[in-house]
């Protein structure tokens, strides 16, 4: 059986991959007194006088919507929300097994920005936060900003996840090629979701960063950059340099990619400095195998494959960013907590070398590690 097989018959077998199960008996009359009716109106009325009080009594303290519009789903696109489902289900199995923390899909029958922004708003006081995943650029940028007055943590994980993971690889990187992080010339190749906000997390921390879209670099001044792009521009590539990708990589220490595919040949990797870190992103084609980017100099590679070592999976970020979150009572993600989270990350690796600069995904540490470094941000802005 291939792995398309495998994976209907379980999806079928199961009817799903998460279920809703109680943590309270229900064997006796005495149960059901104290579960619902009348029991549970004692709990309503305290509620009701003082409504901080529904973290201590209810799922909410523990539980995070997982929403997507289902516009940019995987490597698949704009396939709706029926199809998202699946993977939004993965991501509530995920919260859990790896996090501890409760999750549930909601897959939104609409597109539009601020009906997205509506509905989010009206579930709010069942959820302790909301983690967005797979809507599209730059509507997913206008519904994050949108939320984020909602008094729970809001987060796109396709963005903030993506750039806790891609810094903490890159800490220990440039530990294993002997450079300073704050020497390290980056080119990012795609200014969407994951690029735009690894670029912002590095922002400050190296020397600089070129960052490509399909029409090449961006620059103040560039002529149909979208506000988001504006912005972008602003804090990265310092001398306005123009071109195309394969220029922004002469000399370059870093590439990033979270763009599409067969992107890059090893050719191109040669026009990049001495000890070249390579992270090549996109999934499940990368932008250049490993084995390619290798032949061209580069030293550590890392992509977003199990298959290889050093797969950048923003699962090693979300679970322990949220259960801090949660943990702390936080209103929002803070750039501090997600550089905190990226930190205690990469120290997770003690002696990081060219083929382990990042913990495995399924490593039990990573979630208590990064909720522990969210809970100290957090505690530290206060």
């Amino acid at each position: 059986m291939d792995l398309k097989e495998e994976a209907l018959e379980l999806h079928r077998k199961h009817r799903g991959k998460i279920e809703v199960k109680s943590v309270v008996k229900l064997e006796e009359n005495r149960d059901l007194s104290l579960t619902y009716t009348p029991g549970v109106a004692e709990v309503s009325k305290v509620i009701a006088e003082n409504k901080e009080l529904v973290w201590d009594y209810t799922i909410k303290g523990h539980t995070v919507a997982v929403v997507t519009d289902g516009s940019a789903v995987l490597g698949l696109g704009n396939i709706g929300p029926e199809a998202a489902l699946p993977v939004m289900e993965g991501k509530a199995l995920l919260f859990k097994e790896l996090g501890g923390v409760d999750a549930f899909p909601i897959c939104l029958n609409t597109q539009e920005v601020e009906e997205i922004i509506s509905i989010v708003k009206a579930l709010a006081p069942v959820f302790g936060g909301v983690n967005l995943e797979d809507i599209s650029a730059p509507r997913c940028f206008e519904v994050e900003e949108g939320l984020q007055d909602l008094g729970i943590p809001v987060m796109h994980d396709d963005q903030h996840g993506s750039a806790v993971v891609v810094l903490a690889g890159l800490i220990n990187a440039a530990k294993v090629v002997g450079k300073r992080m704050e020497n390290l010339k980056v080119v990012i190749s795609g200014a969407g979701a994951a690029g735009s906000a690894t670029a912002k997390l590095l922002s400050g921390k190296v020397a600089d960063i070129l960052v490509a879209d399909s029409k090449g670099l961006i620059y103040e001044g560039r002529e149909g950059l979208d506000k988001y792009k504006e912005n972008l521009a602003r804090i990265t590539n310092k001398n306005k340099k123009s071109g195309d990708l394969k220029e922004a990589l002469k000399g370059a220490d870093v590439f990033i990619g979270v763009s599409k595919g067969n992107l890059l040949t090893a050719d191109d990797i040669k026009l990049m400095a001495g000890k070249a870190i390579v992270f090549s992103l996109a999934n499940p084609v990368p932008e250049i195998m490993p084995e390619e980017a290798k032949k061209g100099g580069a030293y550590v590679v890392a992509s977003g494959r199990s298959d290889y070592p050093n797969q950048i999976n923003n699962v090693l970020a979300f679970p322990g960013l949220f259960k801090g979150a949660l943990e702390v009572r936080a209103d929002r993600i803070t750039e501090e907590m997600k550089l905190e989270a990226a930190y205690a990350l990469a120290g997770l690796v003690e002696k990081p070398n060219a083929e382990n600069i990042i913990p495995n995904t399924l490593d039990k540490r990573v979630a208590q590690a990064v909720a522990e470094a969210v809970m100290k941000a957090w505690k530290g802005e206060r």
